[in-house]
């Protein structure tokens, strides 16, 4: 997986689709979320940063993880004195941070992470006291979203309702869906969801 969206890296950007999607997710975000100059945020699977450059002028910092070393390459490309995104490659599930933050934000990534319960704890240990979730993906589709093929990708969107268990059986309250956009492809409609929930 890590090895396609290196090669997928130097054109990220230039997909409207993505770009479409991360100002909805990040507009959804802002309407359901105060973000707060004191802030530290964690965008898990940042890439390269299209939803991080949204989210860091608004807060205090904001870290972006990947596994991907290309994607954060094209991140760090985008740094500026005035306005930074620190890039991290690490595997946070196996190999845990040792910082907390105030709140997590992520776009279209956790369909590609198998073991979702451990990522959801994994989460929770990242944040602070009452820190907050502003996870975005699909909804379950027929596989079909991918046009390259479903290479490392271990979900084909997720159902709201599953999806809600294992986020409250991580150890989160106030479990919220909303939907942030709709991707229109070759036919077919595929719903983006933002689910919000704060660390218990």
């Amino acid at each position: 997986m890590t090895e396609r969206f290196d090669r997928a890296a130097q054109n990220w950007d230039k997909g409207d689709m993505r770009t479409s999607i991360a100002n909805a997710v990040f507009q959804t975000i802002t309407s359901r979320i105060a973000l707060l100059t004191h802030m530290d945020i964690l965008d898990f699977g940042c890439g390269t940063g299209l939803l991080s450059f949204k989210v860091a002028p608004m807060v205090r910092s904001v870290t972006g993880v990947d596994l991907s070393e290309k994607m954060l390459e094209q991140l760090e490309a985008k740094n500026t004195p005035s306005l930074r995104v620190v890039p991290l490659c690490q595997d946070i599930v196996h190999h845990p941070l040792e910082r907390q933050f105030h709140g997590i934000v992520s776009s279209m990534a956790i369909h590609h992470v198998e073991d979702t319960a451990a990522l959801f704890k994994t989460f929770r240990s990242c944040l602070k006291r009452d820190g907050f979730l502003a996870i975005a993906d699909l909804e379950a589709e027929d596989g079909t979203f991918h046009s390259h093929g479903n290479e490392g990708v271990c979900h084909w969107g997720f159902d709201r309702d599953a999806l809600r268990t294992t986020i409250e059986d991580a150890g989160f309250g106030n479990v919220r869906f909303h939907t942030a956009y709709t991707v229109e492809k070759e036919g077919k409609n595929y719903p983006v969801f933002l689910v919000t929930a704060m660390k218990l």
